[in-house]
């Protein structure tokens, strides 16, 4: 497994099949590889806007930290939704803010703290920017 923590922090390809050279989408198996997945989630996110094939990418990535996470590490202090509602709270701001934030129906913002609809990708990518924190915090 390649490391993406101490690679120089280059200009990202543009497709799909040049990002998987740089890191092949694969199930991860350890903390280590989780940590160099959510690395290049970062990379992707902070880089502004997407191409196809990294929105592509970025969203194979997130599925494979979903699934490690909620197989490896079940038991969290503050899972995904958990964390969001507190910043929120911290925030005085409430389900209607949320949906105002992403960009959404007024009625989403109080389906996705439910957990009735699932936060997106542009969706984890607003609220890292707007609470200034990894997103994989929103990740549950």
């Amino acid at each position: 497994m390649p490391a993406t923590k101490h690679a120089p922090k280059t200009k990202l390809p543009g497709r799909f099949e040049d990002l998987v050279r740089l890191l092949p989408p694969q199930a991860i198996v350890d903390d280590a590889h989780c940590d160099n997945t959510t690395e290049m989630i970062d990379r992707l996110m902070a880089s502004g806007r997407l191409t196809n094939g990294q929105e592509s990418y970025l969203e194979t990535l997130v599925q494979l930290v979903q699934a490690f996470e909620s197989s490896h590490h079940a038991i969290k202090s503050r899972p995904g939704i958990a964390m969001l509602k507190h910043l929120l709270d911290e925030n005085d701001m409430g389900a209607s803010d949320l949906a105002r934030l992403l960009g959404v129906h007024a009625s989403m913002g109080s389906k996705i703290l439910k957990r009735e609809r699932a936060l997106t990708v542009d969706h984890l990518k607003t609220l890292s920017a707007r609470f200034k924190v990894r997103a994989d915090t929103f990740i549950d």
